[in-house]
């Protein structure tokens, strides 16, 4: 075998030398970007993820609103069914009314007759000082003949006096002094009874008297529209049609009907409830977060959620609108008891209040008791 040349010696030492140093320059270019790719990473890391705590741990909430019947009767009509979306007025469910039509009619009636009672007493105020006037001429009358008793009296004893001495002399008989004495004996009677007269007559003047000052006292300082049994009477007609008016059940909010437990022909009573209105457009969320992520969170920090409902495409905007005032172990039916020798610390979760967007919210309505995924950016004021 011929003797290889020293160019063919170059060639074939050429491939030896340059490989290692194109595997070198690829390492390096891997290094860098490896790196690059490190630095952005953690500037989106920074940017979008830093100071973010995220719980899956929430559910929708809202305050809704029990319907309860204000009285009890016969359910006539039911207008709405379960997941019906209603106004807030809208009717729900009709009472018989023909219980609560009788008791305004009696409650009128009671009125009408109060003030009629009112229209007399005010009647007898006059006629009780007519009274008390012609009691006073009573008076006068019997002080008048008083009077006249007392001179038809002094007649009488002057002239008694004057027989009485004649007759010794004989100048008058024994009859004219009988006469004289009978005179006087009937003048005092007169007399005596006129006095009683007086005193009969003042006796009726103080009872009409005080009868003016009763029948004044119960009309005094009050008209028909305010007098005691009259504003009474009113009180129990507008407490009949008020229950006449609920009766009929209306909304007291806006939202969607759920639970209903009341049928026709069914009878309520007062204060049962009988179906629960949902208001959806007014729904939040309570966040249970451990507390080792709420050290820095405030109320007011945005706060972004997503929900299985509608999935990741759909993100709700929020805001941290307080705390709960203490975490759910500690409001549990039977709460946990920590004195033990035995303990072992668990981290706590307390529920986190966030209210959402409501435009959001009406775009894309919640139902209670949906999960929701909830993100807090604590850098967000």
């Amino acid at each position: 075998m011929a003797d290889a040349s020293p160019n063919d010696m170059i060639v074939a030492e050429t491939p030896a030398v340059i490989e290692p140093s194109k595997r070198a320059r690829l390492l390096r270019m891997l290094g860098i970007a490896v790196v690059v790719a490190a630095l952005v990473w953690g500037v989106w890391y920074y940017l979008t993820q830093a100071g973010r705590v995220e719980t899956d741990n929430a559910y929708v909430g809202a305050d809704t609103a029990q319907v309860t019947a204000l009285i009890s009767g016969p359910v006539a009509e039911v207008r709405v069914g379960g997941t019906q979306i209603v106004r807030k007025g809208d009717v729900l469910v009709v009472l018989d009314p023909a219980d609560a039509k009788v008791d305004v009619a009696t409650a009128e009636a009671a009125l009408f007759q109060a003030q009629q009672r009112y229209g007399q007493a005010a009647a007898q105020v006059g006629s009780a000082r007519a009274k008390l006037a012609s009691r006073g001429a009573d008076i006068a009358q019997a002080r008048a003949r008083v009077a006249e008793a007392n001179a038809g009296y002094e007649r009488a004893r002057v002239e008694l006096a004057r027989r009485e001495a004649l007759a010794g002399s004989g100048a008058v008989s024994a009859d004219e002094l009988s006469a004289a004495r009978a005179a006087f004996a009937t003048a005092r009677a007169s007399r005596d009874l006129a006095g009683a007269g007086v005193a009969s007559a003042q006796a009726t003047s103080l009872s009409a008297d005080s009868d003016l000052i009763a029948t004044e006292a119960l009309i005094r300082g009050t008209s028909i529209s305010t007098a005691p049994d009259v504003a009474a009477a009113r009180a129990r007609l507008d407490a009949a049609r008020l229950n006449l008016e609920r009766t009929v059940i209306r909304a007291p909010i806006d939202g969607v009907v759920t639970n209903r437990q009341v049928q026709i022909g069914q009878r309520i009573a007062a204060g049962v409830p009988i179906m629960t209105i949902v208001p959806v457009a007014r729904a939040f969320v309570d966040a249970n977060f451990k507390e080792s992520q709420l050290r820095r969170v405030r109320v007011g920090m945005p706060v972004e959620l997503t929900s299985d409902f509608y999935g990741s495409s759909v993100v709700f905007h929020g805001k941290v609108a307080g705390f709960s005032g203490g975490t759910g172990a500690a409001f549990a039916l039977i709460p946990a008891q920590n004195a033990t020798g035995n303990w072992v610390k668990v981290v706590q979760r307390l529920p986190v209040r966030v209210s959402l967007d409501p435009d959001e919210v009406r775009a894309h309505p919640l139902r209670v008791g949906l999960t929701m995924t909830a993100t807090i950016d604590t850098r967000g004021k």
